[in-house]
This record gives C-alpha cells, structure tokens and sequence, in this order.
C-alpha cells in the first residue's frame, strides 16, 4: 500500500520540485500555494456557514406556526336570495323580476 510520505521520501520530493521549478520560483510557488489554500478555507468556511444558516432557517420555520389564513368576507345576496355563481346584470335580474 501506498501511505504518507515519511523521512527521506520528503527530502527527496523536496529535490526533484527544486530540479524542476528551479530554487529562485520556490518562495514564488510557496506563497501561491499559501494563497490558494486560504482561498479554499474561506470558500468551505462559507460554504459551512450557508448551509448552517439554510438549517436554521428551516428549523425556525418548522417551530413557527403558519398565520391563520384571512377570512374571506361574506358572500353577497340580493334581495332575490344567494348568488348561483353567475354573474347578474340589470337586464338579466329585470326578466326574473317581471
């Protein structure tokens, strides 16, 4: 199996980035490396801090009740009883009437 790197194994890693990016790019690369790693943090930090908050909100909803839903007013009648839904006009409400 294939595990950390340990001992030796680091000083020879360490050799071939030194053959490879050159010791005048190592503080170079270092800082970029630094960078990016806070860069993630940050991301993942707020990543974690959004999902925190999205479960709270969905908590705090779950604890608090809905509002009562508003009552509708009371259906219009005219003097000719309730409404059947359809819509009345003067002429239609004069041919019931007489």
């Amino acid at each position: 199996m294939i595990g950390m790197p340990q001992g030796a194994e680091w000083l020879v890693i360490l050799a071939i980035v030194i053959i490879v990016f050159g010791a005048a790019k190592l503080p170079e690369l270092a800082r970029g490396t630094g960078q990016a790693l806070r860069i993630f943090k940050s991301e993942t930090k707020g990543l974690r801090d959004d999902d925190k908050d999205d479960q709270d909100d969905v908590a705090q909803a779950k604890v608090t009740p809905d509002p009562a839903p508003s009552e509708l007013p009371p259906a219009r009648t005219d003097e000719a009883g309730p409404q059947t839904g359809t819509a009345t006009t003067p002429n239609s409400a004069d041919k019931h009437h007489g």
